[in-house]
């Protein structure tokens, strides 16, 4: 059984979608073969193929063509990778309680910093009757809450929750990326700001938004993200 059989693993993603830079990070970071398969959820014939084997729709969704396994969901896709797929990176640590650790700030990433991002880019999109303005002012609210807790949470770590890179720390990077341009946390954030700058120095962290800065053009804060993450075009 060949594990590193890029025919093995299929991703369907966008490079622009925080979540699924989130499990993109991940597979760099792993050094894990996968063939990638761009969606376009407003065209018909791009979008068909993965509403066949998840109809929810969502992305990312990994396709394991060699064990027959559809996993959705970004945390379950690292995981499963973990599991079935070891490589370079322990990014679900063995010891209960480290893991569970990792688990809490992954959702925590996810929850409270990725879907306030989330509602807050969407509603900027959505045309006047569509908008949610008590919404998007919550949202806005619940970011300088989870940085608080960010900062005290880094107090004597290098990483999220040990000096090690874990799937926590997969999560952070597109949730503080995109909340960065809505809300920055680099004035009153010392601890964050640093985590995050060592972030960005990660090859897989590099590569992943690289890959997505071609279509950064699409996303609606597009003149707040920072010049140095553009590429200038000749």
């Amino acid at each position: 059984m060949d594990n590193n059989n890029p025919r093995n693993l299929l991703l369907y993603f966008h490079p622009l979608a925080s979540f699924c830079h989130k499990v993109l990070i991940a597979l760099y970071e792993n050094g894990t073969e996968f063939e990638p398969r761009f969606v376009d959820l407003l065209e018909e014939e791009s979008r068909s193929e993965l509403f066949a084997y998840w109809p929810v729709g969502k992305i990312p969704l990994l396709r394991d063509r060699l064990r027959n396994q559809i996993i959705p969901e970004t945390s379950v896709i690292i995981e499963y990778i973990s599991e079935f797929y070891p490589g370079t990176a322990n990014l679900l640590p063995s010891l209960p309680q480290e893991s569970i650790e990792v688990r809490l700030w992954d959702r925590f990433f996810d929850l409270y910093i990725s879907d306030s991002v989330q509602k807050i880019v969407l509603d900027r999109i959505r045309t006047e009757g569509q908008k949610d303005p008590f919404g998007v002012e919550r949202a806005y609210e619940r970011l300088p809450v989870a940085y608080g807790m960010l900062e005290k949470q880094l107090d004597t770590k290098n990483y999220i929750v040990s000096d090690h890179f874990t799937m926590a720390d997969c999560s952070a990077v597109p949730a503080l990326f995109y909340s960065d341009t809505l809300l920055s946390f680099r004035n009153g954030y010392p601890k964050l700001t640093n985590y995050f700058e060592r972030l960005l120095e990660k090859s897989s962290v590099k590569r992943t938004l690289d890959e997505a800065e071609p279509y950064f053009h699409m996303y609606p804060f597009f003149d707040q993200i920072p010049t140095r993450f553009l590429k200038e075009k000749k």
